[in-house]
Protein backbone atom coordinates (compact mmCIF):
# COMPACT_ATOMS: atom_id res chain seq x y z
CA UNK A 1 0.00 0.00 0.00
CA UNK A 2 1.72 3.28 -1.29
CA UNK A 3 2.23 6.50 1.07
CA UNK A 4 1.01 4.67 4.07
CA UNK A 5 2.00 6.56 7.04
CA UNK A 6 2.18 5.12 10.36
CA UNK A 7 -1.06 6.71 11.46
CA UNK A 8 -3.12 4.61 8.62
CA UNK A 9 -1.48 1.78 9.56
CA UNK A 10 -2.20 2.02 13.69
CA UNK A 11 -6.24 2.67 12.75
CA UNK A 12 -6.31 -0.47 10.81
CA UNK A 13 -4.63 -2.42 13.54
CA UNK A 14 -7.59 -0.64 15.84
CA UNK A 15 -10.20 -2.24 13.38
CA UNK A 16 -9.13 -5.35 13.97
CA UNK A 17 -8.52 -5.20 17.69
CA UNK A 18 -11.99 -3.31 18.14
CA UNK A 19 -13.32 -6.76 15.89
CA UNK A 20 -11.44 -9.02 18.48
CA UNK A 21 -12.61 -6.90 21.25
CA UNK A 22 -16.11 -7.09 21.02
CA UNK A 23 -16.44 -10.55 20.37
CA UNK A 24 -14.97 -11.17 24.10
CA UNK A 25 -17.27 -8.63 25.40
CA UNK A 26 -20.12 -7.14 23.94
CA UNK A 27 -20.46 -3.09 23.66
CA UNK A 28 -23.43 -3.64 25.66
CA UNK A 29 -21.70 -4.94 28.82
CA UNK A 30 -18.83 -2.29 28.08
CA UNK A 31 -21.29 0.37 28.31
CA UNK A 32 -23.24 -1.13 31.79
CA UNK A 33 -19.66 -1.22 33.25
CA UNK A 34 -18.20 2.51 31.75
CA UNK A 35 -22.11 3.61 32.89
CA UNK A 36 -21.31 2.19 36.67
CA UNK A 37 -18.23 3.85 37.17
CA UNK A 38 -19.63 7.34 35.51
CA UNK A 39 -20.22 8.80 38.89
CA UNK A 40 -16.69 8.40 39.99
CA UNK A 41 -14.83 10.13 37.25
CA UNK A 42 -12.40 12.59 38.53
CA UNK A 43 -12.86 16.24 36.35
CA UNK A 44 -10.05 15.99 33.88
CA UNK A 45 -10.93 19.23 32.03
CA UNK A 46 -12.06 20.55 35.77
CA UNK A 47 -8.66 20.21 36.59
CA UNK A 48 -7.08 21.62 33.94
CA UNK A 49 -9.15 24.36 33.76
CA UNK A 50 -8.50 25.57 37.66
CA UNK A 51 -4.76 25.51 36.68
CA UNK A 52 -4.58 27.21 33.58
CA UNK A 53 -7.01 30.31 34.95
CA UNK A 54 -4.58 30.85 37.69
CA UNK A 55 -1.71 30.72 34.85
CA UNK A 56 -0.28 27.98 36.85
CA UNK A 57 1.62 25.19 34.94
CA UNK A 58 -1.01 22.35 34.24
CA UNK A 59 0.27 19.38 32.78
CA UNK A 60 -1.09 16.11 31.71
CA UNK A 61 2.27 14.08 32.27
CA UNK A 62 2.06 10.36 30.42
CA UNK A 63 3.07 7.24 31.50
CA UNK A 64 4.37 6.04 28.50
CA UNK A 65 6.42 2.44 27.93
CA UNK A 66 7.28 3.14 24.28
CA UNK A 67 6.44 4.69 20.64
CA UNK A 68 6.89 3.76 16.92
CA UNK A 69 9.22 6.78 16.19
CA UNK A 70 11.58 6.18 19.29
CA UNK A 71 11.54 2.51 19.88
CA UNK A 72 11.57 1.36 23.75
CA UNK A 73 11.64 4.66 25.78
CA UNK A 74 11.51 2.80 29.43
CA UNK A 75 12.69 -0.35 29.91
CA UNK A 76 12.24 -0.26 33.95
CA UNK A 77 8.34 0.79 33.41
CA UNK A 78 6.19 0.47 36.63
CA UNK A 79 3.22 2.41 36.14
CA UNK A 80 1.76 2.78 39.93
CA UNK A 81 5.30 4.42 40.75
CA UNK A 82 5.38 6.51 37.67
CA UNK A 83 2.55 7.88 38.15
CA UNK A 84 2.59 8.88 41.54
CA UNK A 85 6.03 10.34 41.34
CA UNK A 86 4.19 12.61 38.98
CA UNK A 87 1.40 13.74 41.69
CA UNK A 88 4.31 14.76 43.64
CA UNK A 89 6.17 16.42 41.08
CA UNK A 90 3.33 18.25 40.89
CA UNK A 91 1.42 17.07 37.89
CA UNK A 92 -2.07 18.21 37.23
CA UNK A 93 -3.44 14.93 35.37
CA UNK A 94 -2.10 11.93 33.53
CA UNK A 95 -2.16 10.57 30.85
CA UNK A 96 -1.10 6.55 30.07
CA UNK A 97 -0.97 4.63 26.47
CA UNK A 98 -3.45 1.71 26.17
CA UNK A 99 -2.16 1.04 22.60
CA UNK A 100 -0.66 -2.11 22.86
CA UNK A 101 1.11 -3.12 19.38
CA UNK A 102 2.61 -0.05 18.67
CA UNK A 103 3.34 1.92 21.67
CA UNK A 104 3.47 -1.18 24.49
CA UNK A 105 0.46 0.20 26.15
CA UNK A 106 -2.03 -1.63 28.24
CA UNK A 107 -5.34 -0.61 29.59
CA UNK A 108 -3.91 -2.40 32.96
CA UNK A 109 -1.91 0.41 33.05
CA UNK A 110 -4.09 2.77 33.13
CA UNK A 111 -6.52 0.89 36.13
CA UNK A 112 -2.72 0.63 37.97
CA UNK A 113 -1.65 4.24 37.45
CA UNK A 114 -5.27 5.93 38.66
CA UNK A 115 -5.14 3.62 41.63
CA UNK A 116 -2.01 4.79 42.70
CA UNK A 117 -2.68 8.02 43.07
CA UNK A 118 -5.84 11.30 42.98
CA UNK A 119 -5.27 11.98 39.27
CA UNK A 120 -7.51 12.42 36.46
CA UNK A 121 -6.47 10.17 33.72
CA UNK A 122 -6.59 10.02 30.29
CA UNK A 123 -6.86 7.07 27.71
CA UNK A 124 -4.48 7.64 25.41
CA UNK A 125 -5.45 5.63 22.41
CA UNK A 126 -6.19 6.29 18.87
CA UNK A 127 -10.01 6.26 19.33
CA UNK A 128 -12.66 5.58 16.36
CA UNK A 129 -15.28 3.54 17.67
CA UNK A 130 -18.46 4.02 20.54
CA UNK A 131 -17.11 0.84 21.58
CA UNK A 132 -13.69 2.09 22.28
CA UNK A 133 -15.32 4.91 24.58
CA UNK A 134 -17.24 2.34 26.67
CA UNK A 135 -14.41 0.48 27.35
CA UNK A 136 -12.33 3.83 28.31
CA UNK A 137 -14.85 4.19 30.66
CA UNK A 138 -15.24 0.70 31.72
CA UNK A 139 -11.82 0.58 32.93
CA UNK A 140 -12.10 3.98 34.66
CA UNK A 141 -10.98 6.79 32.67
CA UNK A 142 -11.81 10.31 33.30
CA UNK A 143 -10.90 11.32 29.83
CA UNK A 144 -10.41 10.25 26.34
CA UNK A 145 -8.33 11.56 23.34
CA UNK A 146 -10.28 12.29 20.09
CA UNK A 147 -7.90 12.37 17.10
CA UNK A 148 -8.74 14.93 14.26
CA UNK A 149 -6.82 13.93 11.76
CA UNK A 150 -8.19 9.95 12.25
CA UNK A 151 -11.71 10.91 12.26
CA UNK A 152 -14.29 12.65 10.06
CA UNK A 153 -15.92 15.35 11.56
CA UNK A 154 -19.52 12.97 12.55
CA UNK A 155 -17.51 10.48 13.84
CA UNK A 156 -15.71 12.76 16.17
CA UNK A 157 -19.49 14.22 17.12
CA UNK A 158 -20.58 10.74 18.06
CA UNK A 159 -18.28 9.59 19.74
CA UNK A 160 -18.28 12.81 21.20
CA UNK A 161 -21.71 12.69 22.47
CA UNK A 162 -20.69 8.81 23.54
CA UNK A 163 -18.40 10.24 26.24
CA UNK A 164 -20.51 12.80 27.50
CA UNK A 165 -23.67 10.24 28.02
CA UNK A 166 -20.64 8.03 30.12
CA UNK A 167 -19.51 11.04 31.96
CA UNK A 168 -15.74 11.01 30.35
CA UNK A 169 -14.20 14.49 29.42
CA UNK A 170 -12.52 14.51 25.82
CA UNK A 171 -9.32 16.00 24.97
CA UNK A 172 -9.57 16.88 21.21
CA UNK A 173 -6.27 16.94 19.07
CA UNK A 174 -5.69 18.79 16.12
CA UNK A 175 -2.15 19.81 14.07
CA UNK A 176 -2.93 22.13 11.70
CA UNK A 177 -5.68 25.27 11.13
CA UNK A 178 -8.35 23.14 9.58
CA UNK A 179 -8.59 20.77 11.84
CA UNK A 180 -8.66 23.32 14.78
CA UNK A 181 -11.79 24.96 13.08
CA UNK A 182 -13.43 21.63 12.95
CA UNK A 183 -12.64 21.17 17.08
CA UNK A 184 -13.90 25.08 17.93
CA UNK A 185 -17.04 24.29 15.81
CA UNK A 186 -17.58 21.33 17.51
CA UNK A 187 -17.86 22.86 20.79
CA UNK A 188 -14.48 21.46 22.47
CA UNK A 189 -13.48 22.58 25.59
CA UNK A 190 -9.44 21.21 25.71
CA UNK A 191 -8.38 21.11 23.07
CA UNK A 192 -5.02 19.55 22.33
CA UNK A 193 -2.10 20.73 19.53
CA UNK A 194 0.06 18.23 18.81
CA UNK A 195 3.72 19.37 17.85
CA UNK A 196 3.97 15.92 16.09
CA UNK A 197 2.74 15.49 12.77
CA UNK A 198 0.87 11.90 13.32
CA UNK A 199 1.75 11.30 9.19
CA UNK A 200 5.71 11.94 9.50
CA UNK A 201 6.26 12.22 13.23
CA UNK A 202 8.12 15.22 13.07
CA UNK A 203 7.92 17.49 15.83
CA UNK A 204 7.90 21.56 15.65
CA UNK A 205 7.14 24.10 18.64
CA UNK A 206 6.16 26.48 16.37
CA UNK A 207 2.56 24.23 15.43
CA UNK A 208 1.15 25.37 18.82
CA UNK A 209 2.55 29.07 18.76
CA UNK A 210 0.67 29.49 14.86
CA UNK A 211 -2.29 27.93 16.46
CA UNK A 212 -2.91 29.29 19.65
CA UNK A 213 -3.80 32.79 18.03
CA UNK A 214 -6.80 30.88 16.58
CA UNK A 215 -7.83 29.20 20.05
CA UNK A 216 -10.93 31.84 22.00
CA UNK A 217 -10.25 32.89 25.60
CA UNK A 218 -13.14 30.50 26.95
CA UNK A 219 -11.35 27.48 25.66
CA UNK A 220 -7.91 25.59 27.16
CA UNK A 221 -5.22 24.89 25.44
CA UNK A 222 -2.72 22.25 25.77
CA UNK A 223 0.69 21.87 23.79
CA UNK A 224 1.55 18.15 23.04
CA UNK A 225 5.16 16.57 22.03
CA UNK A 226 8.54 18.20 21.52
CA UNK A 227 8.95 19.89 25.00
CA UNK A 228 12.20 19.28 26.02
CA UNK A 229 13.40 22.11 28.13
CA UNK A 230 13.00 24.61 30.70
CA UNK A 231 13.46 27.54 27.60
CA UNK A 232 10.69 25.21 25.63
CA UNK A 233 8.15 25.49 28.90
CA UNK A 234 8.96 29.38 28.96
CA UNK A 235 8.40 30.01 25.17
CA UNK A 236 4.76 28.89 25.45
CA UNK A 237 3.92 30.73 28.50
CA UNK A 238 5.34 33.96 27.89
CA UNK A 239 2.69 33.28 25.00
CA UNK A 240 -0.25 32.52 27.73
CA UNK A 241 0.26 28.49 26.80
CA UNK A 242 -0.22 26.93 30.34
CA UNK A 243 -1.12 23.17 29.23
CA UNK A 244 1.24 20.88 28.71
CA UNK A 245 1.46 17.10 27.80
CA UNK A 246 4.79 16.35 28.14
CA UNK A 247 5.80 12.43 28.04
CA UNK A 248 9.34 11.47 26.59
CA UNK A 249 11.09 14.05 28.37
CA UNK A 250 9.67 12.72 31.63
CA UNK A 251 10.15 8.99 30.79
CA UNK A 252 14.01 9.21 29.87
CA UNK A 253 15.48 9.70 33.23
CA UNK A 254 15.80 6.91 36.18
CA UNK A 255 13.41 9.53 38.31
CA UNK A 256 11.04 11.29 36.73
CA UNK A 257 10.33 13.98 39.25
CA UNK A 258 13.96 15.43 38.59
CA UNK A 259 12.77 16.22 34.72
CA UNK A 260 9.52 17.20 35.73
CA UNK A 261 11.01 19.93 38.14
CA UNK A 262 13.44 20.70 35.46
CA UNK A 263 11.18 21.59 32.71
CA UNK A 264 8.34 23.04 35.13
CA UNK A 265 10.38 23.94 38.54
Amino acid sequence: MTGTTILDKILATKQEEIQASTSRVSLADQEAMAQKKADERRGFVAAMDARIRQQQHAVIAEVKKASPSKGLIRPDFDPPLIASQYEEAGACCLSVLTDQPYFKGHNDYLVAARAATQLPVLRKDFIIDRYQVAEAGAIGADCILLIVSALPEAKIRELSAVAADLALDVLVEVHDEAELDIALNCGFKLIGVNNRNLHTFATDLETTLRLAERVPDDRLLVTESGIATAEDVKTMTDKGIYGFLVGETLMRVPDPRDAFRALFG
